[in-house]
């Protein structure tokens, strides 16, 4: 079936329709028809999949080898497992009947955070399940109600003839549907039941609310108001004259979105009390209570939600929040996942992007959010954060724990945010107007310009140029620099394979303790000087013990030639080794400037070892001309490095 077909058939599928009796019948073999809208959300989210943190050692570092609930639902939310589990279990304990039924799920976070993607992902979790829905002839209840309305009396009868528990039951039917069985004579009979499949689009079950000016703006949006066109023909009071568009009249057995909440006027905000506490409201006009079983989520930023926490006359509304927040991702590789989504899904996806470039701004972004620590370097943090041990590279770094601790519990909660990362990303790609893709120099250049164009307080402008020009651009410098000679003495393999082979002849007559006399010139070679000339290659690597060290490289060596019949292996086989012969030759870096640079050549050998170079590092993810800014670049800031 086309897409055209589906479209079609979803459209043209015939309603689902029954009599009171035949939905009582089918609530007595299938709780799931009555089922309430925490329990319907709950059945989308689905079951969570159990992640033992204990065999993957980052993670393990992260959440203290806790086995943790990851759910399918929510994959595409990197970074945010106490979060999603914080709304899950909200849904939980409210399905079981517990105080968060009666709550607001309110999801405080920055600005760019996720609270409005978490929503949206909620909202569309709601269609999922039907609901059913109380019908008058051609008419459907216009607060979608739910037939059990009816028996708002008979909880007691309805439990024990079928089987269905009092806390199900609404409050109290509506006017509409009051009004409806007075004409039919208290005939139940003469209601239908339809099935109905929550829709963000229609409005059906699922409803959002905006503030609206505060001068004028009234409880009606929440609640409905009467139509003024039907007062020619129903009184004010008349049900049937009342418009029953406000977000909870929509929203029932379903889900209502308040955005930015706390940016409305207190009053108009009360109805959500009496929603929330007695499961109905009150309208506009004289008419009956009209019922509420629905969730009702709300969003807003930090300061909206601390200037309304510090008014002492919200005091009965702050009672029924259930407050969840939703802070910035706080782990680069969860962080570099998110920007690659962004990317995805934008036409970006197909344009070159420079290794390191995401991991710089991803870097960035979440530097900016850490509180600065005390006695240790806030990059160090950075890495601890996503899982990394740092025990033999920094001695001052801290555990995970520990920065926590004293961090608070509001960390994460400024800083860069990710839709502002996105429009850097996106400059960055847009900067060269010859080419359509991204860089780290751009975007260190892009970065800098633009923290100063934000005209923020002096005091974190200088924290995030600090960031900027001496941290990030200095773990760059590094970064090219290795990116640079791995790709220059690749173009050398031979030269490699030399340092390998003399380093194993030299090892293996040191540890024989036999002399070494040179083929080429006959010169020999004592103990002293085999050892003097072996150092030669491992003092660059930083090797603490060189005996164990000499035997390990030796006995791997002689393994692979009795299994590959005499013949040497490369010398980047062997991770260990390779290591210590790239820091040899990258000492002297001298000698690669000439062939890495894209100055005119003075003989044939030069260009073609530059032109071996040039591939190397477009093999490694480079477009010719990134390999030129990134070789620019590297040329000006290397002696800085030194």
């Amino acid at each position: 079936m086309n897409i055209l077909e589906k479209i079609k058939t979803n459209y043209s599928a015939s309603t689902n329709e029954m009599t009171v009796a035949a939905y009582l019948e089918e609530c007595k073999k299938n709780p799931k028809v009555y089922a309430k809208p925490a329990e319907r959300i709950l059945d989308a989210i689905g079951e969570p999949e159990m992640l033992d943190t204990r065999q993957d050692p980052v993670l393990s570092r992260i959440f203290s080898n806790k086995k943790i609930k990851i759910y399918p639902a929510f994959k595409d939310f990197y970074g945010m497992e106490s979060t999603i589990e914080q709304i899950v279990s909200y849904f939980r304990h409210s399905a079981q009947g517990l105080e968060e039924k009666k709550q607001i799920l309110y999801l405080m976070g920055p600005v760019g955070g996720g609270k409005s993607s978490l929503a949206e992902k909620l909202k569309h979790l709601m269609q999922q399940h039907p609901i059913y829905v109380l019908k008058a002839g051609e008419e459907v209840s216009p607060v979608f109600e739910s037939p059990l309305g009816l028996f708002a009396d008979y909880t007691e009868e309805l439990e024990e003839e079928y089987n269905i528990p009092s806390r199900y039951v609404p409050s109290c039917m509506s006017p509409w549907a009051s009004k409806r069985l007075r004409e039919f004579d208290g005939d139940i009979n003469r209601f239908k039941v339809i099935k109905l499949f929550p829709s963000i689009q229609e409005q059906i079950a699922i409803s959002k609310t905006e503030p609206g000016d505060e001068n004028n703006q009234d409880i009606s949006t929440l609640v409905g108001k009467v139509d003024i066109r039907k007062l020619a023909e129903f009184q004010q009071s008349d049900p049937d004259a009342y418009s029953y568009t406000g977000g909870l009249c929509l929203a029932n057995q379903g889900l209502l979105e308040f955005v930015e909440m706390f940016k409305a006027p207190i009053k108009v905000l009360n109805p959500l009390l009496t929603a929330t506490q007695e499961k109905n409201y009150k309208g506009t006009e004289p008419i009956g209570a009209i019922p509420f079983d629905g969730i009702i989520m709300a969003h807003s930023n930090e300061s909206e939600w601390a200037k309304f926490l510090n008014d002492k006359k919200n005091e009965a509304f702050l009672d029924r929040i259930y407050k969840v927040q939703v802070p910035y991702c706080l782990r680069v590789s969860e962080e570099i996942k998110i920007y690659e989504k962004l990317i995805r899904e934008s036409s970006l996806r197909e344009a070159p992007c420079a290794p390191k470039t995401i991991e710089l701004l991803a870097e960035f972004s979440v530097m900016s959010r850490l509180k600065e620590p005390e006695n240790s370097s806030i990059y160090s943090k950075m890495r601890v954060y996503n899982g990394e041990t740092l025990r033999e590279t920094d001695p001052n770094a801290k555990s995970l724990q520990e920065y926590r601790d004293d961090a608070g519990i509001n960390e994460g909660m400024q800083g860069i945010s990710t839709r502002f990362a996105f429009k850097i990303l996106s400059k960055v790609f847009n900067f060269d107007s010859e080419e359509i893709a991204a860089n780290p120099v751009h975007l260190l250049y892009v970065l800098e310009q633009e923290v100063i164009k934000m005209m923020l307080p002096p005091e974190t402008e200088t924290k995030y140029l600090h960031l900027i020009k001496s941290v990030l651009a200095s773990k760059y410098a590094e970064f090219i620099s290795d990116e640079i000679q791995k790709a220059y003495i690749e173009s050398y393999s031979s030269y490699g394979q030399n340092i390998f082979e003399k380093y194993v002849i030299y090892a293996d007559h040191w540890m024989q303790n036999n002399d070494y006399r040179d083929p080429d010139s006959g010169e020999i070679f004592d103990r002293s000087i085999l050892n003097a000339e072996l150092e030669k290659i491992e003092k660059p690597a930083g090797i603490s013990n060189p005996k164990d060290f000499r035997a390990e490289v030796t006995n791997f060596t002689l393994r692979y030639k009795a299994n590959h019949g005499g013949e040497n292996p490369r010398w980047d086989s062997y991770e260990k080794i390779k290591n210590v012969i790239e820091k040899k030759i990258f000492t002297n870096t001298e000698d690669l400037l000439p062939v890495v640079s894209f100055t005119a050549k003075s003989n044939e050998e030069d260009e073609k070892k530059h032109r071996d170079f040039t591939k190397r590092m477009k093999d490694r993810g480079y477009t010719d001309k990134q390999i030129r800014i990134l070789v620019d670049w590297f040329m000006r800031v290397r002696k800085t490095m030194a």
